[in-house]
């Protein structure tokens, strides 16, 4: 019976989440502090009864318990434990039920955390996260139920999709999840603060941690799925604009410019309706890749085949809460006041054009996503969009967005000095100049473009350190007052300069990999060497070998530079025992920040087997990158003053003192 204990908390679960829909908005509207008191322990009650469910769950895939429809389509007896965990989120209904319990996290969060709150904000913003948990609840119980029972069990189940089966994605989903579900905190703190109309400076305040959270773990979230798909596809690519990677890549983009255009209302108080409209599109873009991956709508390996009912009811909710939410903004928006005005060549100038980068960029995106679906659905025409479009959409609009990155920190508010500020980043244009003509020395003139871009992350992440450089001022104040000011610097300034190096990094990778990469591809027999970027792979023969759940042909590799022998790579082709589906292992060597990647493709029968070389200078700084800015993010969240209400500015408490005398 242990199993319906999971569905019964699940029952009991949408019930409190209708309580906790009504009962706290009703009293914030009301002035009822005991009805507004409701909220903080029905979101944690809430989130023990979604955690009990999803204990439950998981028993059942530990115990492999057949008679559990679910374990028996994504479970095996012989699946290594590790496995048989997380493939409890390995298919649609338990990757729902996680995303339910991540929903419902973050509201227990607000609930105990949130005593900094206005009593009537955090009431009102738990009873929209209620409202947003309702309906995931309900989609669960009526559609994806994932425990529902078989009459007549069967001795074995049916195993997990056979690239599930891979340490990367028992990381990569919890991490995007929770990415993409905490940006819902963010999407109720905008709905309440329109219903109440209290959009201020100390709101930006309370909305920044939770951006950082959720920008934080999207960030690590897509960095897993890219490097899982690099070396477990056995294709040598890191990002193939696939529909469902833009689907995860479209909310970091827009929850990159909100946590800049926070900065600007928290700071001056301007931006406030832009700020709010990001907020809901963040977490509807999120909404948006969820019914991408869930409608049945695309086919890609990183979607679920699900019943289209189950994409008409995720629809329905997309139309409720994104229709629901711009309809309030825009009976709402008209009412606020804007803050305070200030010069284009400022610091919020500065971010006002990273947020018209950001947004285009997106918009691009999203256009390159949907329109082959709409097109489809519309006259029946199939078309592909790849990366030809993103890259020559996407591309341009990031250099700019790049060239001004540096800029930003350095400007002063509501008015700058841009040649100040130029002075400041002398050092680093010459740096970036300096490697760029390097690069092309090394590479000559064949790749015109390539070490441009070098030049491009040099800059960025030399106008990061800048940064740090010019706040600390060591050459005007000598180094000991200086080093006691650098560990005084606030944790934002520090979270700003390491994301900004993370950037640098991210792009420095993405340039030499693409661009200086060497690739062989050939058949080999035992015996045959081939030579690559300076290294020797010697083919020493394939031999088959069992695993768990699997067998597989693995081709043995020796890899020698000068004569000397530095590496061996196993890769191997599998085929999974209860599924009979292949999948591919790549053989990689790192060195220094680069990679040797190896791949195996068919046999032909006399010993001889097709095989795929790459060579990849500096591409792991791609993923090194993204964990650097995540970095970033954990530096501005430990700031104090995200701690603390937001100050009134100083003229405010000149008039309230007036006031009060």
């Amino acid at each position: 019976m242990i199993v319906e204990f999971g569905h019964y908390a699940l029952v009991l679960a949408f019930a409190l989440t209708l309580v906790q829909s009504v009962l706290p908005i009703w009293g914030a509207l009301q002035k009822d502090e005991r009805l507004m008191a409701v909220a903080p322990p029905v979101s944690v009650m809430l989130f023990l009864l979604v955690l009990l469910s999803f204990v439950v769950l998981t028993g059942a895939y530990l115990n492999s318990d057949f008679s559990v429809l679910n374990v028996v389509e994504n479970s095996h007896s012989a699946k290594p434990l590790l496995y048989k965990f997380t493939g409890v989120w390995g298919n649609h209904e338990g990757s729902m039920l996680l995303w339910v319990l991540i929903l419902v996290f973050f509201g227990a969060l607000v609930g105990v955390f949130g005593g900094n709150l206005p009593a009537d904000l955090r009431a009102v913003t738990l009873s929209v996260q209620g409202w947003v948990t309702a309906g995931f609840v309900l989609f669960l119980l009526a559609t994806s139920n994932p425990f529902t029972r078989i009459a007549n069990p069967p001795l074995e189940g049916s195993d997990l999709n056979p690239i599930l089966q891979d340490i990367g994605l028992a990381i990569h989903p919890p991490l995007l999840y929770v990415g993409y579900v905490g940006f819902s905190i963010t999407f109720s703190f905008a709905v309440a603060a329109l219903i109440l109309g209290r959009i201020d400076a100390a709101w930006a305040r309370w909305v920044r941690p939770w951006t950082l959270l959720a920008w934080c773990f999207l960030t690590l979230g897509i960095a897993m799925g890219s490097y899982w798909a690099y070396y477990e596809l056995g294709w040598g690519g890191w990002w193939f604009w696939d529909p469902v990677e833009n689907a995860s890549f479209m909310p970091w983009l827009a929850g990159t410019a909100l946590l800049h255009s926070a900065i600007v209302m928290e700071k001056r108080e301007a931006l406030k309706v832009w700020t709010v409209l990001l907020a809901i599109f963040t977490f509807s873009l999120s909404l948006l890749g969820t019914f991408l991956v869930r409608s049945g709508v695309l086919t890609s390996v990183h979607a679920f085949a699900t019943d289209p009912a189950r994409g008409v009811f995720i629809l329905g909710l997309l139309c409720i809460f994104i229709g629901g939410s711009l309809s309030l903004y825009a009976w709402r928006a008209p009412m606020l006041k804007q803050g305070g005005l200030f010069a284009p060549i400022s610091r919020e100038g500065g971010l006002v054009l990273n947020n018209l980068f950001l947004t285009a960029a997106c918009a691009a995106v999203f256009v390159g996503t949907l329109y082959p679906l709409v097109l489809d659905a519309v006259t029946g025409e199939k078309i592909s969009v790849g990366a030809p479009f993103f890259n020559l959409t996407f591309g341009p609009l990031m250099v700019p967005l790049l060239l001004a990155v540096p800029f930003g920190p350095i400007l002063s508010w509501k008015r700058a000095d841009l040649g100040a500020a130029c002075q400041r980043l002398y050092a680093a244009f010459g740096l970036a100049l300096l490697l760029t003509l390097v690069t092309y020395w090394a590479w000559g003139m064949d790749k015109v473009l390539a070490p441009l871009g070098v030049g491009l992350a040099v800059w960025v992440m030399a106008g990061a350190i800048s940064e740090i450089v010019t706040r600390v001022k060591f050459f005007e104040i000598g180094f000991k007052r200086g080093f006691a000011r650098l560990v005084g610097l606030p944790g934002s300034a520090w979270g700003t300069a390491t994301a900004h190096f993370g950037i640098g990094l991210t792009v420095l990778g993405i340039v030499t990999a693409s661009a200086f990469q060497e690739e062989r591809v050939l058949t080999m027999r035992p015996g045959d060497v081939v030579e690559l970027a300076g290294y020797q792979m010697t083919f020493e023969g394939a031999a088959p070998r069992r695993g768990p759940n699997y067998t597989e042909e693995v081709g043995h590799f020796s890899i020698r530079q000068g004569g000397t022998l530095v590496a061996e790579l196993d890769p191997s082709k599998r085929i999974y025992t209860a599924r009979q589906m292949p999948t591919t292992e790549a053989g990689i060597y790192t060195t220094g920040f680069s990679q040797v990647y190896l791949s195996l493709g068919e046999g032909r029968g006399d010993g001889a087997v097709d095989v795929r070389v790459y060579f990849k200078p500096l591409i792991t700084l791609i993923w090194i990158g993204c964990v650097i800015m995540s970095l970033g993010a954990v530096f501005s969240i430990a700031d104090r003053r995200l701690r603390v209400g937001a100050p009134k500015p100083a003229r405010k408490r000149q008039q309230s003192v007036a006031a009060a005398e």
